[in-house]
């Protein structure tokens, strides 16, 4: 799988997306990012396995805490996709909306 298939399937969990932004304020430990969800201790460490899987966030371990930081260079990347895809349909899409705009048999400029 590469990597932009890894960002966004990451990204297509809310829990994950919740994650993710609450690093975009600064790091915190696992035990921080767990607190807000009703699921377990296993569950949140597969969330942030696939977090870090996917470059999205880096784990450090100091002393008995596990902290974890945003990288959001993956995510500049998913967004440059983004950017570039929207830009190539709007473009197509105003071509050919402009293009049925015209009378029949008209010819093309």
């Amino acid at each position: 799988m590469n990597t932009l298939d890894q960002t966004f399937g990451a990204l297509a969990d809310p829990t994950r997306r919740a994650i993710l932004s609450r690093l975009a304020r600064g790091e915190a430990t696992v035990g921080e990012l767990a607190r807000p969800f009703s699921i377990s201790p296993p569950a949140i460490s597969r969330h942030l396995r696939v977090l870090e899987a996917a470059a999205l966030i880096t784990n450090e371990r100091r002393g008995k805490h596990r902290f974890c930081r945003l990288r959001p260079a993956a995510l500049e990347t998913a967004a440059e996709w983004m950017d570039f895809n929207r830009r190539f349909w709007t473009g197509s899409l105003e071509r050919l909306a402009e293009h049925l705009g015209r009378p029949a048999g008209a010819k093309q400029p």
